[in-house]
């Protein structure tokens, strides 16, 4: 856990260079089979922990961050160190600048050991990267880390960094992180700088962290929270300390339990750790009330031609260059070729709508439980699944109850709620109002310490 590591290097039973050097070799020993680097920043790491064990030993404290070992999707830009998308495309393409998310861990003293393997372009769930190699599932090597920020989820639980940095445009931190049984958050819309990381869907994109638990992630939240001039998306919203205090209370909230969508076609196993949270949830005082949202299966509709269209347009020029894509990665930019721009703006249009109509719920409940994927990780090269009705896509419903939250903008996390009957981990998803992220946070604080949770991966 991240404030015991930091206690642990202020307290000097441990150096950063120790650390450092311990997770690098580890990376080295594990990612030969889990593909979740496509870089490790080897000598620039060193150099960065020998410069926080000095830093810390002159009492210059960053925070609880400085001197801990992280990395970032290889969709931030990184000065001088290769930022490719998961793309052959782009395997020279070497910044000369920082994202802004960059900077700010940069600023809070973290050690950046590696750029994260994704699924190509962050466009697809499964991070099966055809140029840099299939990222697979700590659990199971058998099983997809899900995407598209599956190197992301596979690198922090398996031991190998304190947190790590993610994006998602239709689930792409929820679904690693349901899948491979670690926390991740998509913060609201706006409130985490997209400056520097390469865009997929303009009005979709989120940046975000993953972490071991719900406070790690909450610390590497406050470190890249904020506005910035760089992005004009960005909120102005004042930011506060969304670390959850030890022994945080959930006593009297009132957790909107979705009578509709979100528990239908579940696996069992989903279904009953999910429905088991929740009645720890009540144990703990929470107030548990039925509710029935908006017709989400329409807010997928929308969202996927929103996205199918914004990341036309980013990734079109692309085309030329095909045979250099992965064949998903091409059809899906083909298929958003093919939507009109009055659909487009009829899907935009439709959002705003539907932004209001959610946003009533929050008259009757402070926030919203649900699982985050209907099944727990399926295995690599899986194309479809049965969930109590016809066989459907596996990527359809990998996606189902997370991709209509990118169009509402809200913020959502994810975090491990027990495993299935095959030892895979499954996510609990908690959503609340726009800039929430604090009461969210809180809320999964609180589960965890009452036992919600998984056990240690096996790749630990």
């Amino acid at each position: 856990m991240i404030q015991q590591t930091a206690d642990d290097l202020r307290s000097r039973r441990q150096t950063s260079l120790g650390l450092t050097t311990t997770t690098l070799s580890r990376i080295a020993q594990l990612d030969v089979s889990l593909h979740a680097f496509i870089t490790v920043t080897v000598e620039s790491a060193l150099v960065c922990a020998q410069q926080a064990d000095a830093e810390l030993a002159a009492g210059h404290d960053r925070g609880p961050l400085h001197g801990l070992p992280i990395s970032v999707k290889d969709l931030l830009d990184t000065r001088g160190v290769p930022t490719t998308g998961g793309s052959a495309l782009y395997r020279g393409r070497v910044p000369e600048t920082n994202a802004t998310v960059v900077d700010r861990l940069e600023a809070a003293g973290s050690v950046l050991v590696g750029k994260n393997n994704l699924h190509e372009l962050a466009y697809g769930v499964t991070s099966a990267n055809p140029h840099f190699g299939a990222v697979t599932n700590p659990w199971n090597r058998k099983c997809t880390p899900g995407g598209s920020s599956g190197g992301s989820a596979a690198a922090v639980a398996a031991g190998l960094v304190c947190g790590a940095i993610g994006t998602d445009t239709g689930g792409s931190i929820r679904i690693p992180a349901s899948f491979c049984g670690v926390v991740g958050l998509k913060p609201t819309y706006g409130r985490v700088s997209r400056h520097g990381v390469l865009p997929l869907a303009y009005t979709l994109d989120h940046v975000g962290p993953l972490a071991a638990t719900v406070r790690d992630a909450a610390v590497v939240f406050n470190a890249i929270a904020g506005h910035d001039p760089a992005d004009p998306t960005s909120s102005r919203r004042p930011v506060v300390d969304f670390v959850p205090v030890e022994g945080c209370s959930i006593r009297g909230l009132r957790v909107g339990f979705p009578e509709n969508f979100f528990f239908e076609r579940l696996d069992p196993d989903v279904d009953v750790a999910v429905r088991g949270a929740l009645a720890r949830a009540q144990s703990l005082g929470v107030q548990l009330t039925p509710v029935r949202v908006p017709d989400m299966e329409a807010f997928n509709v929308v969202a996927r031609v929103i996205q199918l269209a914004e990341a036309a347009d980013v990734l079109g020029p692309l085309l030329e260059r095909g045979t250099e894509l992965g064949d998903d990665v091409r059809s899906l930019i083909v298929q958003g070729r093919l939507v009109a721009a009055a659909d487009y703006v009829a899907a935009q249009r439709l959002r705003r709508g539907y932004q209001r109509e959610f946003a009533q719920l929050w008259k009757d409940v402070d926030c919203l439980a649900a699982p985050t994927t209907p099944l727990t990780a399926p295995e690599i090269g899986h194309t479809t699944v049965s969930l109590g009705g016809p066989d459907e896509d596996v990527r359809l419903a990998a996606t189902r109850l997370v991709r209509g939250i990118n169009l509402l903008g809200l913020p959502a996390l994810s975090l491990p709620c027990g495993l299935s009957r095959s030892g895979l981990p499954i996510g609990l998803q908690i959503i609340g109002p726009a800039f929430e992220e604090a009461s969210v946070l809180n809320v999964g604080a609180a589960l965890e310490d009452a036992g919600v949770g998984v056990p240690p991966c096996p790749a630990l």
